[in-house]
């Protein structure tokens, strides 16, 4: 199985977490990685380029630091940019048909405080539903999401073992998903 990773973290070399994230895939032979604010500085995404690497692979996974409830600017431009009508849903749309898709996120926050009733009043789960809706309306298969919790108050060592997760995870067989 072939994985493409697309990153957004606006600040990627300074993360320590999703730094740790990316050093942790970049030996891996099936995995590409890709950092999208590293590919477009500017803004100016190839959407071309964009659906044809999403074609070329059988697994996406999009990385990046949860951000007030939603993604970096660049990661949802990408997706208004490159999920377009007539291309990834609607007539014609059936470009990411069962195609996988996992989002790979880090949370300042405890995971205790992404509960119902908890700080932020809804799972991490019921916060990444827009996603998920988007990947279902592009004809996509969602699975498990990873979230590495408390980045703001861990260390070096947590991060590394996170990342092993993290690799595990997302080469793990949809098969062996729980769902």
């Amino acid at each position: 199985m072939n994985i493409l990773v697309i990153s957004a973290h606006p600040s990627l070399d300074t993360s320590r977490v999703n730094s740790a994230f990316a050093l942790e895939l970049q030996n891996k032979a099936t995995i590409t990685f890709r950092d999208l604010y590293h590919e477009y500085p500017d803004w100016n995404i190839d959407v071309t380029r964009e659906q044809q690497l999403l074609l070329a692979y059988d697994r996406i996974v999009f990385q990046f630091p949860f951000y007030w409830y939603s993604t970096p600017p660049l990661l949802k431009k990408w997706f208004d940019d490159v999920l377009t009508y007539g291309w990834a849903f609607g007539p014609g749309g059936d470009h990411l048909k069962d195609k996988e898709f996992i989002v790979a996120t880090t949370v300042g926050g405890t995971e205790g405080s992404y509960r119902s009733g908890g700080n932020n009043l809804f799972t991490l789960s019921e916060l990444l539903r827009p996603i998920q809706t988007t990947i279902f309306k592009c004809n996509g298969t969602f699975l498990p999401a990873f979230a590495t919790y408390n980045v703001t108050n861990s260390d070096v060592s947590y991060f590394a073992e996170e990342a092993k997760k993290y690799a595990a995870h997302i080469q793990t067989s949809a098969n062996d998903f729980n769902h």
